[in-house]
């Protein structure tokens, strides 16, 4: 019979056997450090946890009720050498996970530059740092190379020993970066950038996915990620640069919109502002982009004034990217940029007396009556038209 019962667990064994064991033992050197402090955390939870279970079994099997041998003391209450051993192994264990976890924390933080191109190598100063641009969509990623001025949808490739320094941001939800050989992960916000600095130094493919539910194209965000050596890497930008195609800000607005299962796709060549735009949230023309926003925040706002001539900075990622819910299609007010005046002729200057709306655009809204009275445009007066 227990022949049998052995035989019943080799199934379970062998699926064991084919667990991957890659967030143990990877082949970045960030993710392998991680490994290993988890290996070490729980090696030292285990010195108090398993004497614990071992000890439980042998008191409730030693003072059973059939065990007339154990002595029996109703009236004990206090040792003091077990006090010193239930408190001070613990308190000892403590503190090494507290020292750990405090130099870990500084050492591994994401934000930090590498000093290593790969474990137990240095990385010296003439080791320039690969950037890349990730940008979680629904449901996909898109990586921009801003030294190459490529980019590509669900598939990344880098130089193995080379430090990558990601610029991480979402376009819509939140959605989590993580490549597990690689590093840990990390969190892509709209409109907030997070930082990953991390290096492989082996060369292979390895998976990536998106490790937070965010809608339901999510278990579809994967992709893969090449490690290669120099002149495969150069190969590889090369190919990209020659498939030709231009991601500007229209391409990828109907990038944005919701799809699943994307195929791997390459752009040539990639608006140098593009990036940017995505994180200020001001694709779209006519948006104010947050930078803008907090740039006149930071210096106080633009007081009553500016009740009846902005809007709310919004996000209306609903409409325009074509979902059936949500709001309907609104813009916010944008200010006047060079760029948006390169060409055009002087304008007139407005009447000092009236409020002056010059440095701001509708773009397309009907001039809002929400000032005072006090505010108000004479009625002799033109309204301001796209300045």
């Amino acid at each position: 019979m227990a022949r049998l019962r052995i035989l019943a667990l080799l199934p379970i064994l062998l699926l064991l056997g084919a667990c991957n064991a890659i967030v143990l033992s990877p082949p970045g050197d960030i993710a392998a450090q991680q490994g290993r402090l988890v290996m070490i955390s729980t090696g030292l939870m285990l010195v108090i946890i398993l004497p614990v279970m071992a000890l439980t079994v042998l008191f409730a099997w030693r003072y059973r009720q059939s065990n007339k041998a154990a002595i029996y003391k109703p009236d004990w209450d206090h040792s003091t050498q077990l006090e010193l051993v239930i408190w001070s192994a613990p308190l000892l264990i403590i503190i090494c996970l507290g020292a750990i976890t405090w130099a870990s924390t500084h050492l591994l933080d994401p934000y930090r530059p590498l000093g290593n191109a790969s474990a137990g190598k240095a990385a010296g100063a003439a080791v320039k740092p690969l950037a890349v641009e990730v940008v979680a969509l629904d449901w996909k990623w898109l990586f921009i190379y801003p030294e190459y001025g490529i980019a590509s949808v669900n598939e990344l490739a880098a130089p193995a020993g080379r430090p990558i320094d990601f610029r991480i941001t979402s376009s819509s939800v939140m959605n989590s970066f993580y490549i597990p050989a690689l590093a840990g992960q990390i969190y892509a916000m709209p409109g907030m950038q997070t930082r990953l600095h991390a290096v492989m130094g082996t060369a292979g493919t390895y998976e990536g996915f998106s490790a937070n539910y965010s809608g339901a194209g999510f278990s579809g965000m994967r992709f893969a990620f090449h490690s290669q050596d120099g002149a495969a890497f150069d190969k590889w930008t090369a190919e990209v640069k020659a498939a030709g195609g231009m991601l500007d800000r229209s391409g990828y607005l109907a990038l944005e919109r919701p799809s699943e299962n994307e195929p791997v796709r390459h752009y040539g060549a990639v608006d140098p502002g593009l990036f940017a735009a995505i994180l200020n949230m001001c694709v779209e023309p006519g948006k104010m982009c947050m930078s803008e926003m907090s740039a006149i925040d930071a210096k106080g706002g633009l007081g009553l004034e500016a009740v009846g001539k902005t809007l709310p900075l919004t996000y209306d990622k609903y409409a325009r990217r074509g979902a059936v819910f949500g709001p309907a299609r609104s813009y916010v007010a944008s200010l006047c940029t060079p760029d948006d005046i390169r060409g055009e002729a002087p304008r007139p200057v407005a009447d000092p007396a009236a409020p002056n709306a010059s440095p701001l655009r509708g773009a397309g809204l009907p001039w809002p009556g929400l000032l005072p009275s006090r505010f108000q445009l004479p009625a002799s007066a033109s309204r301001p038209s796209n300045s």
